[in-house]
């Protein structure tokens, strides 16, 4: 499988702290990753790289479909399709649903001027083709703050899908929601794939990855403790290593439990 983003060798250090050693970490394409690891163990760090927003300590390498990246920013990061959905802070709950989608990216007409008429109809056809949104009560007009956590969630990742972003990384977007809008939120994680992009989906907890996530990485005290596909171990067998990980700070290929 190519890779879409791929790090090579990466470290980063703050001061005397080392937030991540050595690590090597790809994601295919049209592959969901689930990123997983304790508070600590490099997960916010690994993904300001891959955002631009920190750089690698020397000798760390970034490519993106192939390209060596020098010196990647968060700007050039958005250029190449990068986007981040950061919980429920991705979205402003004061604007209407169509300005959210717009946010940074609105449309103007010819003379420069703000195009809010194709803007509202854009919007009502991804509530309707991508968002799921069939009550009248609702429009593109609707103020998001008054969405439940599943639909926002869903409308950042649509927005992301809607100006064609490559990679998504999605930052514990499961945290706080209900059973009912966890399982929206994963629907509209599956929905990323279906689409043909890629994902990271980092969370803490395992139930959440497991059902989506193509392949599965294990980040312990700044390095890759181990990382598998998951047909390889059973929903048990990857709890059982998951506390390995926290005893160790390694999995061990021969205690594998087959599927």
């Amino acid at each position: 499988m190519d890779a879409v983003i791929r790090m090579k060798d990466v470290s980063k250090t703050f001061g005397e702290v080392a937030a991540l050693r050595n690590v090597d970490f790809e994601v295919g394409a049209n592959e969901i990753v689930g990123l997983l690891g304790d508070n600590g163990a490099g997960k916010s760090t690994l993904v300001k790289i891959l955002t631009g927003f920190h750089q690698p300590d020397p000798g760390g390498e970034v490519y993106w479909k192939g390209q060596k990246v020098e010196h990647l920013s968060v700007a050039r990061a958005r250029d190449l399709g990068i986007e981040v959905v950061y919980q429920e802070r991705a979205l402003a709950d004061l604007q209407p649903l169509w300005r959210n989608i717009f946010m940074g990216r609105e449309l103007s007409n010819r003379w420069g001027v703000l195009d809010l008429s194709t803007m509202r109809k854009e919007t009502e056809k991804l509530m309707t083709t991508a968002m799921g949104f069939t009550s009248a009560a609702v429009s593109a007009d609707s103020v998001v703050g008054g969405f439940s956590g599943g639909e926002r969630q869903g409308v950042a990742i649509t927005r992301a899908l809607y100006f064609q972003a490559e990679l998504i990384i999605l930052d514990e977007p499961t945290m706080g929601l209900s059973l009912t809008e966890t399982r929206k939120c994963i629907d509209f994680v599956l929905g990323i794939k279906q689409a043909g992009k890629s994902a990271i989906f980092i969370d803490h907890n395992i139930f959440h990855v497991h059902p989506v996530a193509d392949r599965i990485v294990v980040l312990d005290r700044g390095t890759v403790a181990g990382e598998f596909r998951k047909g390889e171990l059973t929903l048990d067998g990857l709890i059982e290593q998951l506390s390995r990980v926290a005893r160790t700070g390694s999995l061990k290929d021969n205690s594998r439990t087959a599927s």
